[in-house]
C-alpha cells in the first residue's frame, strides 16, 4: 500500500507539471457543454472505464452518450463458511457528457442471478432479478485533452437498493481516483484507489473497503489491445489481502465501438474469480 501511495504521489506530482507547461486545450475556448455537443469530427480516442477494475480519468466529450456494458459477467466467490455463484445479464453503465471535464453516468443492473450456501450445506439458496441501481459523478482534473501524458480524475458513485435480495440490501458509496500515464510507443499504465463504504446484509450494518489496482495496456495496432492488470482489495469483514490478476483483450471496430472479454485470475482462495464478455458504443 505504501508504494502504491508513493506512486501516485510521483504521478501527481508530475501531472501538475505537465499542466503549468502544456498548451491550451481546444476545449478551453469552444465551451462546449451538454446543449453545445463537441462536432464528431473533433471527438476524442474512446476511453471507457472498462474491462478492468482500473478506471479510465477520461469522461464521455460533452453532449454525447457513451454505453459500456456487460453482455455476461459470471462471479464465483468463496468465504471462509460461505459459497456464491453468480451471474449477470445486460448490466449497463450509461454515461452522459455534461461538460468537457465532467460526465454524469448511471450503473443499472437489468438482470442478477444469485445463489449462496454454507460451506457444510448443499442446498443453494437462490435470488434473482433486477440489481442495485448506482448513480456516478466522474470530473477530469488534469489532461482532459488526451495531450498531456498524465491524466487524473475522480469518480463519486452512490449505489441504492433498489435490487431486494438480489442486491446488497442497503445504501453504498464510495470515491475513486484513477490516473493514466501514457509512456509512448502504445504504451499505457492506468493506476486508482478506490474508497468505500460497502453494506452487510445480515448485521444490517456498513464497512470500509479499500481497492488499489494497477494496469498496462498496449495497442498491438489500431484493431486490437491487450489489457493486464493486477488488483488487491481489503475491508474491515476480512483478514488479509485478496488479490487477483486480470486480462482482457480488447477489439477495435470503429472508433465509437469496442469489444472486450477477460477474466479475474484468482491469487488466493477468498479471491472472486469471474469471466465476462462486453462492449462499449458511443453516440
Amino acid at each position: 500500500m505504501y508504494r502504491f501511495l508513493s506512486l501516485a504521489a510521483l504521478l501527481l506530482w508530475g501531472a501538475a507539471g505537465q499542466a503549468q507547461s502544456g498548451g491550451s486545450s481546444p476545449y478551453d475556448s469552444a465551451h462546449f457543454s451538454l446543449f453545445k455537443p463537441v462536432p464528431r469530427n473533433q471527438l476524442r480516442e474512446l476511453r471507457p472505464d472498462r474491462p478492468g477494475v482500473t478506471e479510465s480519468p477520461f469522461t464521455v466529450d460533452a453532449g454525447h452518450f457513451q454505453l459500456e456494458t456487460d453482455g455476461i459477467r459470471l462471479v464465483n466467490r468463496r468465504d471462509a463458511d460461505q459459497r456464491e455463484r453468480e451471474w449477470h445479464a445486460a448490466y449497463a453503465m450509461a454515461k452522459l457528457g455534461l461538460s468537457r471535464r465532467t460526465d454524469i453516468q448511471l450503473e443499472v443492473p437489468f438482470f442478477s442471478a444469485q445463489k449462496q450456501r454454507q460451506a457444510d450445506d448443499p442446498n443453494w439458496e437462490r435470488h434473482r432479478g433486477f440489481g442495485d441501481v448506482a448513480v456516478r459523478l466522474k470530473h477530469n482534473f488534469i489532461g482532459d485533452d488526451e495531450e498531456c501524458p498524465v491524466a487524473l480524475g475522480t469518480v463519486g458513485w452512490v449505489r441504492l437498493p433498489t435490487g431486494g435480495q438480489a442486491g446488497d440490501g442497503g445504501v453504498e458509496g464510495g470515491l475513486i481516483v484513477p490516473v493514466d500515464v501514457n509512456l509512448g510507443h502504445h504504451w499505457d499504465f492506468e493506476a486508482q484507489l478506490e474508497g468505500k463504504l460497502n453494506y452487510d446484509r445480515e448485521s444490517s450494518s456498513h464497512y470500509l473497503g479499500v481497492v488499489p489496482s494497477a494496469a498496462l495496456e498496449h495497442d498491438f495496432n489500431d484493431t486490437f489491445s491487450l489489457m493486464v492488470e493486477g488488483v488487491t482489495r481489503w475491508d474491515a469483514q476480512h483478514w488479509g489481502w485478496r488479490s487477483s490478476v486480470n486480462v482482457a483483450p480488447i477489439i477495435n471496430v470503429t472508433d465509437n465501438l469496442q469489444f472486450d472479454l477477460g477474466a479475474h485470475l484468482a491469487l488466493n482462495r477468498e479471491t472472486d474469480r469471474e469471466f465476462f464478455v462486453g462492449f462499449t458504443y458511443r453516440r
